[in-house]
């Protein structure tokens, strides 16, 4: 008969099962198979993912693009509603969509998963989310890591991490050396809030302040409040990479920590101003209830939150029509939203780099 292994046999007494590991990578293996791509070598329990980088051949200058995310703490949500089969979408939007602004293909992706405890069936259904992301994105799951921490996270709690890489010729990067005075702004909806602000979310709706539960229905909403909160990100690269290689846009920008001006003011050169017009759109319902029940003043929203824009495209006017059209087809709602502008000598106040709000959102 064989012998357990002492060894591991402590490992778990410590708290850490090896064996509930090899499950969830079992579980899991069929959902990172779906977002294989023709380049990726080998594939799960290797000690690096692999890919073949000989298609960068044909590029006359790649330039390689990398980034990494969290979810933040959206992902007390997930834990507390018990299903976790979504929060990988948060995950993979938040890095695969600061590539794109660039102009840059995502290849592949790597996750990072520590818990408390590893709960087989939890982290097949995280990676499940991963993966079915990265196939709406284009890219490849390669690999990724499983750490359980006990003592360090309660055994229901984790978090999640990841990196991305793509590529772009260099020759056609998009960003602020390309933006021009007259380029329009066109912006895209966000899915709702994404995965930002949600220590202000939380603080103001469930915790200190109106304290309200996640299965509470809420009218405004047409859901509950915890559906809401967990609705996924919205994925944008395969209809910004559209933008960028059958459009003349410049420059785009991923709306997320720090809202709609902070992040469109990362691409903008110093001689230029963008003034976007409020009245152009109404957030969606979530953004006007967090503002009201928190009593919170707008600008305090427009910092934290992205108010119904998850990503924002500079364009050429005569590419505008095209653009417009390009992300209707792809199922992306956009529209004009503001333009570019040289600075005015008769303003003192204005200054370069900026994004100027005007007007006001209707209904608000």
């Amino acid at each position: 008969m064989t012998q357990p292994d002492p060894a591991e046999n402590a490992y778990a007494a410590a708290g850490v099962s090896i064996e509930a590991a090899d499950r969830a990578i079992d579980l899991m293996k069929g959902w990172v198979e779906k977002s294989r791509r023709p380049e990726v070598i080998g594939g799960l329990g290797g000690f690096a993912g692999l890919f073949d980088a000989s298609a960068l051949k044909a590029y006359d200058r790649p330039v390689l693009a990398t980034s990494t995310d969290g979810v933040g703490t959206k992902v007390a949500i997930a834990q507390a509603m018990d299903k976790h089969d979504t929060i990988g979408f948060d995950l993979v939007g938040m890095v695969v969509d600061d590539l794109v602004v660039c102009g840059a293909e995502p290849l592949f992706m790597t996750d990072y998963i520590a818990t408390g405890r590893v709960v087989p069936e939890r982290i097949a259904a995280i990676v499940k989310g991963i993966a079915e992301a990265c196939v709406e994105a284009g890219c490849a799951l390669v690999g990724g890591e499983i750490a359980e921490h006990p003592g360090l996270l309660g055994p229901d709690d984790y978090d999640v991490a990841g990196a991305t890489t793509g590529v772009v010729e260099a020759e056609q990067m998009l960003g602020p050396g390309r933006v021009r005075p007259g380029d329009v702004v066109i912006a895209m909806e966000a899915s709702g809030l994404h995965s930002n602000g949600y220590s202000l979310v939380r603080h103001v709706l469930l915790g200190d302040g109106a304290g309200w539960s996640l299965d509470r229905h809420v009218d405004e909403l047409g859901r509950t409040l915890g559906e809401e909160l967990l609705h996924p990100t919205r994925i944008y690269t395969k209809a910004a990479l559209a933008l960028a290689r059958r459009t003349e846009t410049h420059a785009m920008a991923h709306v997320t920590g720090g809202g709609l001006a902070a992040n469109l003011a990362r691409v903008m050169p110093e001689e230029l101003t963008a003034t976007i017009d409020r009245g152009t759109w109404t957030p969606q319902p979530i953004f006007d209830l967090v503002r009201k029940v928190g009593d919170l003043a707008q600008a305090d929203v427009e910092q934290t939150l992205n108010c119904g824009v998850g990503m924002v495209a500079l364009t050429a006017p005569a590419s505008v029509d095209a653009a417009l059209a390009e992300l209707g087809e792809a199922g992306v709602r956009a529209w004009i939203a503001g333009e570019v502008a040289s600075l005015s000598s008769n303003d003192p106040a204005a200054s370069g780099g900026s994004v100027v709000l005007t007007g006001q959102h209707p209904g608000w």
